[in-house]
């Protein structure tokens, strides 16, 4: 299927999940993570969920992650330039909605791309060979591109991989991982 379809697919499939299956699946796919050899890193990138979106709720895998002790950084968007400015998740990060839902920091310590070790990625759907499709805009796509090659890239998803998406690109980042509620994907 192209990028286009399955898009459409995922957004109904995700439309249709209710909340508390929102929940224990995405607890699962946190339990999921601990298994996986990543926990080397000092930082970690994670997107917080946009729920009107049905997302999977991070909050369990940032449990995971100050669990772990690690670095938390989250990102704020530039629309105009379809980039990504990643700060220091710390206990003074004000959290705020931005025009499309995603919950942002409204300021605090920038953290250099080339600093991040691992990054959680969104996702609607993702094949058996590592490549995702996320909402067309491309901004995982120029963030991944900036990354350090030994960065792990990892996506998560309430749904299976397809077996493949059709209409790759040159500038596409594959995954190194994609987590579900009931495995891991590794590529």
């Amino acid at each position: 299927m192209t990028k286009k379809e399955l898009r459409q697919k995922y957004k109904t499939l995700r439309n249709s999940l209710p909340a508390d299956q929102i929940e224990a699946q995405s607890l699962a796919i946190a339990n999921q993570s601990i298994a996986l050899p990543i926990w080397n890193g000092l930082y970690y990138h994670l997107f917080l969920p946009i729920t009107e979106k049905k997302e999977v709720d991070t909050e369990f895998l940032l449990q995971v992650l100050a669990g772990k002790d690690k670095e938390i950084v989250i990102s704020k968007s530039d629309f105009e330039h379809c980039k990504m400015t990643h700060y220091l998740l710390t206990d003074n990060t004000r959290i705020q909605k931005n025009e499309f839902h995603i919950p942002e920091p409204v300021d605090g310590i920038e953290v250099p791309v080339r600093k991040i070790d691992v990054v959680f990625v969104p996702l609607l759907a993702f094949d058996t060979s590592g490549n995702r499709i996320g909402y067309g805009k491309g901004f995982y796509d120029q963030f991944l591109s900036e990354c350090r090659p030994e960065t792990l890239k990892i996506g998560v998803s309430f749904f299976d991989a397809e077996p493949v998406i059709t209409d790759i690109y040159e500038n596409d980042i594959q995954l190194d991982y994609c987590i579900t509620p009931n495995r891991v994907y590794a590529f």
